[in-house]
């Protein structure tokens, strides 16, 4: 479960992992799922790209709402718990695209921007098949400019932060075994390197706010999130600050 010292470094660092999430077997029952869905979206996207699975078939949003994975993520938000959005993200063996540099916040239309990101991994997440980098301490920065990537054809994502504002010395590898988890802040600079070894790296990542935070449906986002789906998997949206899918 969740410690006292998990949450102290996700405070204080803006990230913070927590081993043995989820049980093998239910792990294996996840593995199946995201396999013949990775199978059966090969024909018409990379499999870095399955943005927001959960929307499109019951079993992602199950896994979504497993009352393990909210009670992870409940101290860090509070009881009330909204379901964001999520992104099934698989760097193929020898042909994983990079992520680069950036702040998750540069994509959401949030107010406050309290978010968590949980990212589960379904397999083995190592230096080797390009597993996350985060830059502990960087969750209180702020928003910073992102410019376009370059080299396109070799990212996952089309912005990233400049090379200027990335300090690389001081990032940390974030290692997991499968059934591992790490959290990190909207804030918190992470990316991470190509797969170009052997062995798939595969991660589910989650995103949680709490009810008290509003998603904007119009603004310079809109053509993303002006029909998004929100739900509220966990307590109550007291203030009527969202407006919530059926499940």
């Amino acid at each position: 479960m969740v410690t006292a010292e998990n949450v102290r470094q996700y405070r204080d660092e803006g990230y913070t992992i927590c081993r043995d999430v989820v049980p093998a077997a239910a792990l294996a029952r996840m593995r199946e799922t995201i396999d013949a869905f990775i199978a059966e979206m090969s024909t018409i996207m990379r499999p870095e790209h399955l943005d927001k699975p959960h929307v499109w078939h019951r079993r992602f949003f199950d896994m979504c709402a497993t009352p393990e994975l909210l009670d992870h993520v409940e101290p860090f938000i509070g009881p009330n718990i909204v379901l964001f959005s999520s992104h099934l993200i698989s760097k193929a063996a020898r042909d994983g695209l990079a992520v680069p540099w950036h702040q998750d916040a540069n994509y959401w239309p949030l107010e406050p921007m309290n978010v968590i990101t949980l990212w589960l991994a379904i397999d083995d997440s190592t230096v080797e098949n390009g597993c996350m980098r985060i830059v502990p301490g960087t969750h209180t920065l702020g928003p910073i400019a992102h410019v376009p990537a370059e080299d396109l054809q070799t990212k996952v994502l089309h912005e990233g932060l400049p090379p200027d504002a990335v300090d690389e010395a001081r990032a940390v590898n974030c290692e997991l075994r499968a059934g591992d988890c790490s959290f990190h802040a909207p804030y918190t600079i992470h990316g991470s390197m190509p797969n170009t070894s052997a062995r798939r790296r595969c991660g589910f990542t989650l995103r949680y706010m709490p009810a008290e935070t509003r998603m904007h449906r119009s603004g310079k986002l809109a053509q993303w999130f002006a029909n998004h789906p929100l739900f509220l998997l966990r307590g109550k949206d007291e203030r009527g600050v969202n407006i919530y899918a059926n499940v």
